[in-house]
């Protein structure tokens, strides 16, 4: 992660989203500087791929109408994270802030059966997004209709997962690298790996690494827009 970035004025570039704010918030962070650095208080700023608060890692962001422009072909880029999975239990969200379950189960799986679970979700598969998401029903985000108290339902879809590694593994807690296409939920592969192990999980840490070319190596700290 750079301290300093080498934007200046218009551009497009890796920003570092701390975990912990919305990439709405990052892109109000910038949207701030770059008034001030361009004195255009119209200029467009905008974000490719949101992270949620509980992850960190690399968010593209656009500064720029010439550069907003180019932000769809960035979304469908390859990306590429680090997640943390922890077993024996589920939550509401899929994640850490939801309201945890846990799951009774006899054994906890070896290295060997977690891996050849893993091995089932590479390739195109079908995946259910997390009904606390940004994922619109209706023409509004399906977390804004939970919350209101409405049943929602979400539809399966059809996502490229290209590879996921066991990074290291102690029960409960798993450390995997996975590298997918556009519109992959690593909260539903973890879901989906706890309920085809047996033991329940959810996801309780995430790292994006790479957006495309746009990597962690390159990403700049958010403070270089703060001050």
């Amino acid at each position: 992660m750079k301290e300093r970035c080498p934007i200046d004025g218009e551009g497009i570039f890796a920003l570092y989203k701390p975990r912990g704010i919305t990439s709405q918030r990052a892109v109000q962070i910038v949207k701030h500087w770059a008034r001030k650095k361009t004195h255009n208080k119209k200029i467009k700023v905008g974000h490719g791929g949101t992270l949620d608060p509980l992850a960190e890692g690399v968010l593209v962001i656009a500064v720029g109408r010439s550069y907003t422009k180019n932000l769809a072909t960035v979304v469908k880029a390859q990306k590429e994270y680090r997640a943390e999975i922890t077993l024996g239990a589920t939550t509401t969200t899929d994640d850490a802030e939801g309201e945890k379950t846990i799951v009774n189960h006899t054994k906890q799986p070896t290295h060997q059966v977690l891996e050849d679970v893993c091995a089932q979700f590479v390739g195109n598969i079908v995946q259910t997004p997390p009904a606390y998401s940004a994922i619109k029903i209706n023409g509004q985000e399906a977390y804004k209709r939970i919350r209101r108290g409405e049943h929602v339902v979400m539809k399966q879809r059809r996502v490229q997962i290209d590879a996921i590694t066991i990074l290291d593994y102690h029960y409960p807690v798993v450390h995997i690298k996975v590298v997918c296409g556009t519109g992959t939920y690593i909260r539903s592969l973890a879901r989906d790996i706890g309920a085809t192990l047996g033991t329940g999980a959810f996801l309780s840490g995430l790292v994006r690494t790479r957006v495309g070319t746009f990597s962690l190596d390159d990403a700049c700290d958010i403070a270089f827009f703060e001050g």
